[in-house]
């Protein structure tokens, strides 16, 4: 190969590097039903969550009416963590699940409650210092996409209610699956799509009306709440999530609709 040769493909390979710059800085994602630069949406989210920290549990209360729980309750159950294992839950929040896995988990264990927002996971460790669960607990401020963990960490990862606002969630989940171990598990629990005409009315219905002001009215935030019930129409349903996990290196994939296809858990393992 001559010299012009070789300076004829580090030009090609800086071009390309350079058109993939580009594209990624001029590229746009969804905020809601608005489109936005992909770098703003990181900004925006977190904004709504600063927002509606300190209302986050009651507000979920409110919204499902409690159900929230049972939804929880069964993805601890389907994770089958014992004691002595590592549980990540990401986008952990105000600590519900990663307060059940403390338990399960032991002494022995480990878990670590993450989030990419500050305030949420402040009202979260607040909260589980408060109940005395210390000792088996850390605190990691993260982002999904670009998990600070080694690989082959962790024997079960869960995300409850965070994936539909990760602006690149397939980069999520294949760093979901790098930080853990062989054999380990995801739960992602997430709002879902119904086939049911008349509960896609009703859900519409009250998403779109009761919802927002029902944040302002406890929250004093209406449009937090609007972009919250946008983001879930915006969310991928069930088979295409299961399809961009498979993408992820994850085999083994479920899904469970639960209250409708509302609410959907779907499971993947790490082969």
């Amino acid at each position: 190969m001559t010299g012009t040769d070789k300076r004829s493909n580090n030009n090609s390979d800086r071009q390309s590097q350079d058109a993939a710059t580009n594209s990624a800085t001029n590229s746009t994602t969804h905020f809601g039903y608005r489109d936005v630069p992909s770098k703003e949406k990181e900004n925006l989210v977190a904004g709504v969550f600063h927002s509606v920290a300190s209302s986050y549990d009651v507000m979920n209360d409110l919204m499902s009416m409690g159900v929230h729980r049972l939804w929880k309750r069964f993805t601890i159950e389907l994770s089958a963590v014992r004691p002595g294992q590592s549980v990540l839950d990401i986008a952990g929040g105000t600590g519900d699940l990663a307060r059940k896995f403390s338990r399960l988990v032991g002494d022995k264990g480990r878990v670590v409650l993450s989030d990419i927002n500050e305030s949420m996971l402040r009202v979260g460790r607040d909260r589980l210092i408060d109940q005395g669960i210390v000792g088996n607990m850390e605190f990691v401020q993260a982002n999904a996409e670009c998990l600070p963990f080694p690989d082959n960490t962790f024997d079960c990862i869960t995300i409850s209610f965070g994936l539909r606002n990760v602006t690149d969630k397939d980069a999520a989940l294949r760093s979901m699956c790098r930080v853990l171990k062989p054999g380990g598990r995801l739960l992602v629990l997430e709002f879902s799509k119904t086939n049911n005409p008349l509960l896609t009315k009703a859900y519409d219905t009250y998403s779109f009306t009761l919802l927002p002001a029902m944040g302002k009215l406890v929250a004093g935030d209406s449009e937090s709440y609007q972009y919250l019930a946008e983001s879930i129409r915006m969310h991928p349903d069930q088979d295409t999530l299961e399809g961009m996990m498979k993408d992820a290196g994850f085999v083994n994939t479920t899904y469970h609709n639960m209250t409708g296809g509302i609410v959907a858990l779907h499971k993947g393992v790490k082969p």
